[in-house]
């Protein structure tokens, strides 16, 4: 028995803004597609599909089971979600085949510490997922990279340097760089106010004592 994460699905007809009764009730639209497959309204546990959304990402295989009949293997492929309260209005379920190769987004987790981040820079993850391309009984749900590589300013960690599990294919740009420890910001150094205000005064009396403004010559 597979150790997937399992969702089920009710048979949908209905479509269209009828659907947001379904959501009044606790419902959630989805759709299921795959390749040579028609694609197939269904509606899940708006509930139980928040909490899998929490433990599962874009590259986590789910059993799917339609009205208790058998499970096959689906990916979350995407999620609508509500502009305001943020959320899910509708999902995508597409259905894979586990003999056919998929690409899809891969999170990118970092591990260990940052020698450079702790005299004072800031860590930063310019790239944070990354896409790969795997049998989907093969696809990682995160990829891991040390930090201690980061020793320096001048240290970044790219592409490059990631390890993909085996029979896993990373498409990014190898020099894509996904960690680096930026320096600490030069503040510019402002004069206290006491001194601004000295400064000022000596200008000032400076001014008072000054020569007289040549008079007009008489005519």
């Amino acid at each position: 028995m597979s150790d997937r994460p399992r969702l089920a699905a009710a048979s949908r007809s209905v479509t269209g803004k009828a659907v947001a009764h379904l959501r009044r009730e606790g419902q959630l639209p989805a759709v299921v597609y795959g390749h040579g497959t028609a694609s197939e309204p269904v509606s899940l546990d708006a509930h139980e599909f928040d909490l899998l959304r929490r433990r599962t990402g874009a590259s986590t295989l789910i059993d799917l089971a339609v009205d208790g009949g058998k499970t096959r293997p689906v990916l979350v492929h995407g999620v609508q979600f509500h502009p305001v309260n943020r959320r899910p209005l509708h999902v995508d379920l597409f259905a894979v085949r586990m003999t056919e190769e998929l690409t899809v987004e891969v999170s990118l987790v970092g591990t260990g510490v940052a020698p450079a981040a702790e005299t004072g820079g800031t860590l930063v993850h310019p790239v944070s997922s990354i896409k790969v391309r795997a049998l989907p009984g093969n696809l990682p749900e995160v990829i891991h990279y040390d930090l201690s590589s980061l020793d320096s300013y001048d240290a970044t960690i790219t592409v490059a340097d990631l390890v993909a599990p085996r029979d896993v294919t990373i498409q990014a740009d190898p020099a894509d760089v996904i960690a680096r420890v930026l320096p600490p910001r030069v503040e510019e150094e402002v004069a206290p106010v006491a001194e601004v205000a000295e400064a000022e005064g000596e200008g000032e009396a400076a001014a008072e004592g000054g020569e007289p403004a040549e008079a007009p010559a008489e005519g």
